[in-house]
Parts: structure tokens; C-alpha cells; sequence
């Protein structure tokens, strides 16, 4: 068809078969190269941090696995008989008799023949009938017999050392670095809950009648100043927190409570509630501020006045959204690490008083994680530790985001 035979078809049409005829179809997708970087880069990023908690809470289940193995033998000893070794433990030099053998281990020399000595490098205790061994800042001498070293070589933590670890769990007493290692988490529990307790009732009620007041009552100058201020102490980093505590807060506390104690659980309390107050005021005031209007109007068309419409209507219409805030701050609270260092007195007690010094979970692991033996009993007790804190604040933060949220969103929806 030329040119000229379409436009006397175009001419002839009316003017909605020429709109039809020219019109661009939308619905038709079309492929762009941007569009599809950009979701693809999206999906990956969601992918790789589903990946990185998955990862997180397989490398911390894995390093505290091995403290359920109780079939492992406890130790592995090699037995190697010497004739006329030389051994030399320092810097200071022996000098020993022509073709003996010289071994050095450390910072002192002994150079001698043992009679009968049986020498143990590891866990296994020296076992020697009558040795004659004299360490001198010089040289010493011994008696010139045959010997016999055993070097013991450590296999990790051994079934007899797993079966008392998890025996202790169950007690009270947390003295991991003795000749009798216990490893009761009962005190560092109920540590933690206390620390946990006090937090919530002095930071909840505080966070909750504040966003009451910015989402119901505050005029709009007073809401812009007092939100992000409170908002600003989320970004207040935790050693800082910790540091205020423990020079200002527990010295102010002591002197108008006069306890004994100037570091215990409630000091840490009130500072640990300090770092979660932010939390709970943004989520509650969040939910506050979804509460339709119309129940606000209605409640005061029928007579209710504005703080009775606060507390009767609004308040209690956005009750998921402020236990979901409410479990986002225990959360908060219980892997809290060096507040609970610097402000709570780190002794691991069963003591119900506020006002002693306790230890938290988070804090053990902090304390002393830098000093352990990688591989040792003590090592996979932290990891089990770990393992405890992450399962809880996973559970916390799930069941206040997909449940409690949910259910806040079905109330306000109606359905």
C-alpha cells in the first residue's frame, strides 16, 4: 500500500478509529536494561543478608558443638624414650657430655642426666619415682641415667572434661578458670533477667507516655523538637552509655538509695533502659500514629475528653504495636554488652536484691572470650553462650515483627 492509499484510508476512518489506529499500547512491557539491574541488585541484597544471619547462626552453633561430644577421648600421649638428653629451658646455657642431645623449650637450661624421671608436658601430672631434678639460675646437675619423657599432646576438649562442663551448666557457680572448672549459667541467667526487668520498668512506661503525648497531645513545634531528640539517643554509642554510668549515674544512684554496692544490676538497669528507650518510643509512636482518626473524632463526639481518648481508645487500639516495641527493647536489653561490663559490678551471684552486682550472659562473653584457649572447654561453654543469646533475640525480634505487627495492622484494618 503506498503512501497516497493510506492516507485516503486515514481520511475515510472517524475519529475514533483514528485514535485506536494511532494510539500507543501501555499495557505492553517493554525490556529496559536499568529497570532490570536494579531488581536484580535488590533481590541479591535481600538474598545475602537471609545468608549472613543464616551464616552467623551456623558459624556460632558449630563452635559450640563440640561441648556435647562426650566420646572423644580426653588426651592423646605420645611416649619417647631418651638416653643422656641434654634439656635446655633458657637462655642460660649447660654445657653436657660429648654426644648428649641438647633440646630447648624455654627460658631456664638444665643440662642433665635423669635417674628414672618421667617428664609430662600437657595436662598429665609429672609421674616420676624419685626424681632428682635441681633448676638453678645458673646450671644444675642431676644424675646421669637413662630417660624417659612423655609429651603429652592436648585432643581438644575430651569426653570426661564435656561430660562435667555440661554437668555444671545446671549450678550456680561460674569459676571457669580453676583445677575444678565449673560452668553454671544459672547466675549469668538470672543476672541477665534482672538486668533485663529493671530496664523495662523504668524504660517502657517512660517511652510509651512520651509517644503518647508527641502523638496525641504535643502541638506540631513541641513534636518536631522532642522526637528527634529522643531519636537521637539510638545513635549514642553503647560504651559511651556505659562510661556515664559508671562514672556519673552510680555514684548519683548510691547517694540518694545508699546502697552498699556502688556497681550492681539496678545501675545497670537504669542504663540499659536509657539505650532502649529510643526503641520503644519510635515503634509506639508509630503505632499511635496508624490509630485511624476517625476513632479519635468519634470518641470525642461522644462526650470522652482528650486524655480519656488518649488512654481509653487510642492507646489501647495500638496494644500490638506497643508490645511488639516493648519485645524490640527486650531485645535490646538482653545482648547488651558493655553497659553490662562497665555498670553492673560483673560478679556472677544468685542474688534476687537490685541493688547487688551481677553478671550477664553478653558480659562473660566479652570479658573473657579474648583470654580463653582456642578449642577449649571454656571456649565452646562462650559459643554456647552464644548460641543461647542468638536464639532469643531471633525469636524476640520474629515474633515482634511478623506476629505482633500483623496483628496490629489486621486490628487497625478491621478485618
Amino acid at each position: 500500500m503506498t503512501k497516497k492509499e493510506k492516507k485516503g484510508k486515514m481520511k475515510k476512518l472517524s475519529g475514533l478509529e483514528k485514535w485506536q489506529s494511532e494510539r500507543i499500547d501501555i499495557t505492553q512491557k517493554r525490556f529496559r536494561i536499568g529497570d532490570y539491574l536494579a531488581e536484580k541488585v535488590i533481590k541479591g541484597v535481600a538474598y545475602l543478608s537471609i545468608a549472613i544471619v543464616f551464616l552467623i547462626f551456623v558459624f556460632v552453633f558449630r563452635e559450640s558443638f563440640p561441648i556435647f561430644n562426650t566420646s572423644k577421648p580426653a588426651t592423646e600421649t605420645q611416649v619417647i624414650a631418651k638416653q643422656d638428653s641434654q634439656e635446655t629451658y633458657g637462655a642460660v646455657t649447660d654445657n653436657g657430655s660429648a654426644g648428649q642431645k641438647q633440646e630447648t623449650y624455654g627460658a631456664v637450661s638444665d643440662s642433665a642426666s635423669k635417674s628414672n624421671t618421667q617428664e609430662t608436658y600437657g595436662a598429665v601430672t609429672d609421674q616420676s619415682a624419685a626424681p632428682k631434678e635441681t633448676v638453678q639460675a645458673g646450671d644444675s646437675t642431676n644424675s646421669k641415667n637413662k630417660t624417659s619423657d612423655t609429651y603429652t599432646v592436648s585432643a581438644g576438649s575430651g569426653s570426661d572434661d564435656n561430660r562435667s562442663a555440661l554437668k555444671s551448666m545446671a549450678s550456680k557457680e561460674w569459676v571457669p578458670v580453676s583445677a575444678n572448672p565449673r560452668y553454671g549459667l544459672l547466675a549469668l541467667i538470672l543476672g541477665t533477667i534482672k538486668i533485663t526487668l529493671i530496664s523495662l520498668l523504668f524504660a517502657a512506661p517512660l517511652s510509651i507516655l512520651a509517644a503518647l503525648y508527641v502523638s496525641v497531645f504535643a502541638n506540631k513545634r513541641m513534636k518536631e523538637l522532642i522526637k528527634p531528640t529522643i531519636e537521637l539517643l539510638a545513635g549514642f554509642p553503647s560504651v559511651v552509655i556505659g562510661f556515664f554510668a559508671l562514672m556519673v549515674l552510680a555514684t548519683f544512684l548510691q547517694s540518694v538509695f545508699h546502697y552498699e554496692t556502688r556497681l550492681n544490676s539496678f545501675v545497670g538497669g537504669i542504663a540499659m533502659g536509657i539505650a532502649a528507650i529510643p526503641i520503644i518510643f519510635t515503634i509506639t509512636e508509630d503505632a499511635l500514629t496508624a490509630v485511624p482518626k476517625s476513632f479519635y473524632e468519634a470518641s470525642l463526639a461522644l462526650g470522652a475528653s482528650k486524655w480519656q481518648t488518649a488512654f481509653f481508645v487510642i492507646l489501647p487500639a495500638a496494644t500490638p504495636g506497643i508490645f511488639a516495641a516493648i519485645l524490640l527493647g527486650i531485645g535490646r536489653v538482653f545482648g547488651e554488652t558493655m553497659i553490662a561490663l562497665m555498670a553492673t559490678g560483673n560478679a556472677a551471684q544468685m542474688d534476687l536484691n537490685p541493688f547487688a552486682s551481677v553478671r550477664t550472659l553478653a558480659a562473660t562473653i566479652g570479658a573473657e572470650m579474648a583470654e580463653v584457649v582456642f578449642g577449649d572447654t571454656h571456649y565452646n561453654v562462650l559459643f554456647l553462650i552464644g548460641s543461647l543469646l542468638f536464639i532469643f533475640t531471633f525469636v524476640i525480634n520474629a515474633v515482634a515483627e511478623f506476629y505482633v505487627k500483623g496483628k496490629l495492622m489486621k486490628r487497625i484494618q478491621g478485618k
